[in-house]
């Protein structure tokens, strides 16, 4: 298993190599890490412990978030690509062929299971479909699903916010789906990529949508960070069905180069989800940037709300700029 970092200074890189592995550098076993190639500042590393590895957090705690973020003799390391191993999951439902639009049921906290229900049937109306909870509502409770499912029509999945207590996590999930959801959603730098891992092995039966807050803090470090399509990649191989990407308008933080790599990281395996600042007024600027239409999912939260005629209205307009 191989993983490309860019870090300064560059000799720093065979320290990396012993530091993600055994520990000391005069070790001699077949588990040390070793650079395998270098050019100024990008060194390549191999990392034999790894091979055929496909727990989470052990893929987390050696290339992701390892101690290599804590050394003080290391100016800045960032993480640019990985060769993942095959034995990862990946998503279980095939994105569609043509693009679709998702929303967010707002405002994401204080509506009743039955005002939800209203908001999620005005949404499904509109053209969404998939209607999901925002990040901020965990644990969805059962009543809010029922009524949810009760009002969506066939062919638009509910997707209910599954997050919360670690050791609830897939009592939760399964109680949601036989409540009614069509999908599930999970904060899954927040909970823990583990924990989505745990969902895919769970076989459900529904898709899962992995939110990315809390991603930003790997991604936006100036000494230590972790590139946009390394974590794409492996939300995605972990099991998730929807991978959020940023989008194209100025709410994230995103270049449109990241987009483009994190869509790119998706194709043809799970849906990238363009989400934050789209609305029926960029709706197709969202598809012309992104260079594919197969796979794309464009999620409307508070753009669709802000329509003069309703949320409905809103949501419909941004489905018909799709074309």
């Amino acid at each position: 298993m191989r993983a490309t970092y860019v870090v300064d200074p560059p000799e720093w890189a065979e320290r990396l190599a012993v530091l993600e592995s055994v520990g000391l550098a005069d070790a001699v076993v077949h588990a040390r890490a070793r650079v395998v190639a270098q050019d100024g500042r990008e060194a390549t590393l191999e990392f034999p412990a790894l091979a055929g590895e496909a727990d989470a957090t052990t893929l987390v705690s050696s290339l992701v978030a390892g101690e290599w973020g804590d050394r003080a003799d290391m100016r800045s390391c960032r993480l640019v690509a990985v060769e993942w191993p095959d034995a990862l999951p990946g998503p279980a439902f095939a994105p569609a062929g043509e693009p679709v639009v998702g929303a967010i049921v707002k405002p994401a906290l204080g509506l009743t299971p039955e005002d939800a229900a209203a908001v999620a049937a005005e949404l499904a109306a509109g053209g969404a479909v998939l209607v999901k909870d925002d990040e901020l509502l965990t644990s969805s409770p059962r009543e809010r699903t029922v009524r949810i499912a009760a009002r969506l029509p066939d062919g638009v999945r509910y997707a209910a916010n599954v997050s919360g207590p670690h050791e609830g996590l897939l009592a939760r999930a399964e109680a949601a789906v036989a409540a009614g959801a069509g999908a599930v959603m999970l904060n899954a730098f927040a909970q823990g990529l583990a924990a989505l891992q745990a969902l895919r092995a769970a076989e459900l039966g529904v898709p899962i949508f992995a939110h990315r807050v809390g991603a930003a803090f790997l991604r936006r470090g100036a000494q230590v960070s972790v590139a946009a399509r390394v974590l794409a990649e492996l939300t995605m191989l972990l099991g998730a069905d929807y991978v959020q990407v940023g989008s194209f308008a100025p709410r994230t933080f995103d270049t449109d180069e990241e987009v483009r790599e994190q869509i790119e990281a998706c194709a043809g395996r799970a849906t990238a989800v363009i989400g934050g600042g789209v609305g029926p007024a960029n709706a197709r600027e969202q598809l012309d940037r992104a260079g594919r239409r197969a796979g794309l999912m464009l999620l409307l939260g508070s753009e669709a709300y802000a329509h003069p005629d309703g949320v409905r209205a809103g949501v419909a307009a941004t489905t018909e700029a799709l074309g």
